[in-house]
């Protein structure tokens, strides 16, 4: 592209041959009266008309339009049927023309869409990049689409920058919507249909001089532009009595008028000639190639490009213009739905303004009675009979194909005309004003017959306010508003978005199935068995028994996968869940793929099933420039669950190491902890063997979280649940770190190099500690008493108490400790220590350890006692003095052992248990002493009695050892009477070596 260029020297002067010689004579003593000589004034007015005259004198007939502006496209559709152009030039990006065939297969409004997520050639921050151009159906661009596409022999073609250029052009500093206001956080979910593209459109007309603007508005006694410009150009234009040759002149005056009075933002006028250079050097080349006349031809653009002054302009301008060459950025194409409020959203427009745009444009055909063009086989539209699809007539030398040498001066009088009186249409005002009284009531206002009164009275009242004979819609909304608003909305709309609904509501469209990406078809297809109209917007619900219909397995597969690429509410899971090991037989979802297709047909650029798209984006993520252990485990688990890819899953595994190893924080601990567990549980469960990569990850973390120990315990930085989850790591993996060749001794180490500061990472120390067995539980508690006696410490407790619940992550058996150190605090402090210290410690138990104290709940349940009147001699187990094993047997004396009785009695479940373990002796009594001297296993007993007494110690058998009266056989008969259960089990085990 080339540099900016000086635009054409301005002739202030009358030219030769040209007819608004009478005009300019006018404007120049009109100049001279009020600033008193010839001056900058004179030079503006006199400019205007030479821009006019121009534009007028163009051979390649212009026809300049404003967007969205029902004036405008009824012209067009004037223009169109009476001159039949063989090629219609229409600003508008050009690499988006192979998608508007497509438009017949959807319901307007859309938006034609460039979407590019990987770039190149521009900073990788703009990605993703995005331009949407809208369509609606009262717009001077649909009429000439239609008239194109329908029409044999003519040719569409699309001569504005393309979308790589859009962001070549874009400085990053301009307005994202070209022309528009910054574009306000849309109040309604319709209004971002658009989401973050920046947006394109035929016939930008507003002021670029805020000064003009102010002025305009304050004088035509209205709030906005869009009021401004539905006054004071769409009424008149729109009249019967304004012809096709006064319209293009009043155009060509406001592009002019806006374009001299813009300010001087040099980076904006640039990007303007610039785009006027492109299309005009875009038509010369097309017409080059083609031979095309330009008697022939209509060009389609927008006011303000119509009164260029580049010297680009025309079929004769200069060939100086270079088009830069596109970036390698890969650009994907479609069509968006979109909605009037999207529209008013990206462009900076009046609430209600398309609405009430494509009202007049129905009206407007009424009293015109001109035929609009729709193309077939649209919504909506009605079949078109063979005979009105014929080619394109040549154009004839007659006025209307040569406007510029007949046209005349049909400014003047149009400016001379006095404005047209409309008379009030008081049926269609009171039907207004019955519908708002309608819809209020139903929207719960307490509005009655007297309120539609009001509001019609108020109506004329301030459309007379305004010089205005007949209310306009704005004064009809601002009526409304005055007589029905109240303080407080009852529902979800007020007053004036219900006058926005009346009046043609929130039009939204949709892309129908044809004009679909392959994705999206795909997700339809495949969803069919459900027996939804999955495109009409709302939510729907499905209801999938997998166990009577198999066949609605792949639908469920389906809407997992869409929950996991789509935006929130697009499907979602009322009954059912998807788990590592776990499928639901029957399902539930609230499906709103309707009002989500925008996000559905995005998503088919980056694919061509959603499959390939997740699978694209789970390397992305783990690939990526931040990814982190948790997430690479993350894309592990959803490669498995939603894919079930054993391939991707062994992929991304084996590149979580590689992530794990370069990693030197812990802030991602507690995530990876919960992610391999789950890994873990899922393998051994469902596979013969662990996978390779998940025994490497395990004895990779097992080393690799105790190297970082140390430094975490230390780290003001490392949270004590990240630093617990560390410690689960490597208790809860311990067994199997240990089979695969890992040492202990470096956790040993690990632990004993940790000198923590933080009174909750002292407290997880001690817990550790307690698990290698370096502490005991009564030194634990010991020290626990010291911190309470220690008036300087109990401020701190609560953190204490914190570090020892999170310890219960790592060493779940210490839960009866954590009761009992809570149980302290609220035994031994005073209230005056107490009461204070109480909001600090539920704070900090509640901030810090929340999904902890479930168990910790449970195990007071289990400690402290079930009923009330229980509890005054109830004695806290910590409390209750140790019995040693000596003092029992002591205190059991002769009594018959637990369970001696019971097992003659019940022989059944001996036999069988004697019957598993392959035993085949016969019972024998208790006293007999041969029948003692036959079981296995009784002269071992005998002869290591310390065995038997540490399991019968460990089983909680009380019994002690009698002098044999009979030898060795009395002896192993009095052992089996005094440890039964001890005996039995010995005798079990000494049987089966």
């Amino acid at each position: 592209m080339s540099g900016p260029r000086e635009s054409r020297p301005e002739k202030s002067g009358p030219q030769e041959g040209t007819s608004f010689a009478a005009l300019r004579g006018q404007l120049q003593e009109a100049a001279t009266t009020f600033a008193g000589g010839p001056d900058a004034l004179e030079g503006i007015l006199l400019g205007l008309v030479d821009d006019v005259d121009r534009a007028v004198r163009e051979p390649l007939e212009i026809f300049p339009v404003c967007h969205h502006s029902p004036a405008s496209a009824t012209a067009m559709a004037r223009r169109l049927r009476e001159k039949q152009p063989k090629v219609v030039y229409l600003e508008l990006c050009e690499d988006m023309a192979p998608l508007l065939t497509e438009l017949r297969n959807c319901r307007l409004p859309v938006a034609v869409q460039a979407f590019a997520g990987d770039v190149d050639g521009f900073p990788q921050e703009w990605a993703p990049l995005s331009v949407v151009a809208p369509i609606t159906e009262a717009s001077a661009e649909y009429q000439a689409i239609a008239y194109a596409l329908d029409t044999p022999g003519v040719e569409l073609v699309l001569v504005d920058r393309s979308a790589d250029h859009v962001f070549q052009w874009d400085s990053r500093g301009e307005t994202p919507a070209e022309g528009g206001e910054t574009p306000q956080a849309p109040e309604e979910p319709e209004a971002a249909l658009h989401g973050e593209a920046v947006g394109v459109e035929i016939g930008d007309l507003r002021p670029r001089f805020a000064e003009l603007e102010e002025h305009l508005l304050r004088h035509g006694k209205v709030r906005h532009w869009s009021e401004w410009w539905h006054q004071y150009v769409e009424v008149p234009l729109g009249d019967s009595a304004a012809d096709h040759d006064t319209y293009r002149q009043v155009m060509f005056l406001i592009g002019s008028l806006f374009r001299r009075l813009a300010p001087g933002d040099g980076a904006r006028v640039r990007v303007d000639e610039d785009r006027e250079r492109y299309m005009w050097t875009r038509m010369r080349e097309h017409m080059s190639a083609t031979g095309t006349d330009p008697a022939d031809a209509l060009y389609v653009c927008g006011a303000f490009h119509a009164a260029s002054r580049v010297d680009e302009f025309g079929v004769d301008g200069s060939d100086t213009f270079t088009v830069s060459p596109r970036t390698g950025t890969t650009w994907q194409y479609g069509l968006i739905p979109s909605s009037h409020a999207a529209i008013e959203a990206q462009f900076g427009l009046a609430a209600g303004s398309v609405s009430i745009a494509a009202t007049e444009w129905a009206k407007s055909l009424k009293r015109t009675r001109v035929r609009a063009y729709r193309l077939e086989g649209q919504a909506g539209a009605k079949k078109r009979t063979a005979k009105k699809a014929v080619a394109a007539r040549p154009a004839q030398p007659s006025p209307a194909a040569a406007p510029d040498s007949a046209a005349g001066d049909r400014l003047s009088g149009f400016l001379r005309r006095p404005p047209v009186i409309d008379t009030l249409d008081e049926a269609e005002l009171l039907g207004w004003s019955v519908d708002i009284v309608r819809a209020a009531r139903r929207a719960g206002y307490l509005a009655s017959t007297a309120d539609a009164i009001a509001v019609f009275e108020t109506s004329i009242l301030l459309a007379g306010m305004r010089d205005r004979a007949k209310p306009t819609p704005y004064d009809f909304q601002d009526a409304a508003v005055t007589c029905i608003e109240k303080d407080v909305v009852p529902g979800r709309r007020d007053v004036r978005r219900l006058v926005e609904i009346m009046m043609g509501g929130d039009r939204i469209g949709q892309v129908g199935y044809e004009a679909l990406p392959p994705l999206a078809r795909d997700v339809h297809d495949r969803l069919a068995p459900l027996g939804l109209k999955l495109q009409q917007r709302g939510v729907q619900r499905a209801l999938l028994d997998m166990a009577s219909r198999p066949e609605l397995e792949a639908c469920s597969d389906v809407l997992w996968m869409l929950r996991r690429l789509m935006p929130h509410g697009t499907a979602r899971p009322i009954m059912g869940e998807r788990k590592l090991g776990e499928r639901s037989v029957q399902e539930s979802w609230d499906l709103a793929l309707g009002t989500h297709q925008r996000a559905l047909i995005e998503l088919g650029y980056e694919g061509v099933s959603i499959e390939q798209v997740l699978e694209q984006r789970l390397r992305r993520d783990a690939y990526g420039p931040r990814a982190t252990t948790a997430t690479v485990l993350a894309a592990v688990e959803d490669a498995t669950l939603y894919l079930g890819s054993r391939r991707l899953a062994d992929e991304l595994g084996t590149h979580a190491l590689k992530v794990l190893a370069t990693e030197r924080s812990v802030d991602g601990a507690p995530e990876v902890l919960r992610r391999v567990r789950a890994l873990l549980a899922y393998y051994r469960t469902g596979e013969p063997v662990l996978p390779a990569w998940i025994e490497s990850f395990v004895k990779t973390g097992y080393a690799h979280y105790c190297t970082l120990l140390p430094t975490a315990f230390r780290d003001e930085d490392a949270a004590v649940g990240q630093v617990a989850a560390m410690l689960g790591f490597l208790f809860s993996m311990e067994g199997l770190a240990l089979s695969l060749g890992c040492d202990r001794a470096q956790l040993e180490l690990a632990v004993a190099q940790s000198h923590p500061e933080d009174p909750s990472k002292t407290a997880l120390l001690w817990a550790a500690q307690v698990q290698l067995g370096t502490l005991s539980r009564a030194e634990l508690r010991a020290r626990c008493d010291e911190l309470l006696d220690n008036p300087l410490v109990v401020p701190s407790y609560p953190r204490y108490l914190s570090g020892f619940v999170h310890a219960l992550e790592p060493v779940p058996g210490l839960a009866d400790v954590v009761v009992e150190a809570v149980s302290n605090a609220f035994g031994r402090l005073p209230d005056q220590v107490l009461l204070p210290w109480l909001p600090l410690l539920i704070t900090t138990l509640r901030s810090g350890a929340a999904e902890l104290a479930p168990l910790l709940i449970r195990e007071a349940g289990r400690i402290f006692p079930g009923r009330l009147e229980t509890l005054d001699a109830w004695v806290p187990p910590w409390r209750t003095p140790p019995v040693t094993p000596s003092a029992r047997r002591a205190g059991a004396g002769e009594e018959r052992p637990r369970g001696a009785a019971l097992l003659p009695a019940h022989p059944a479940t001996c036999d069988a248990v004697a019957g598993l373990l392959g035993c085949t002796e016969e019972w024998a009594s208790p006293g007999d002493p041969a029948g003692a001297a036959a079981r296995p296993g009784v002269e071992l007993l005998v002869a290591h009695p310390a065995a038997c007494d540490a399991v019968a110690e460990l089983l909680g058998c009380d019994g002690e050892w009698a002098a044999p009266a009979g030898g060795a056989h009395a002896t192993g008969a009095v052992l089996t009477r005094r440890h039964p259960v001890a005996s039995e089990a010995l005798e079990s085990l000494l049987t089966g070596v």
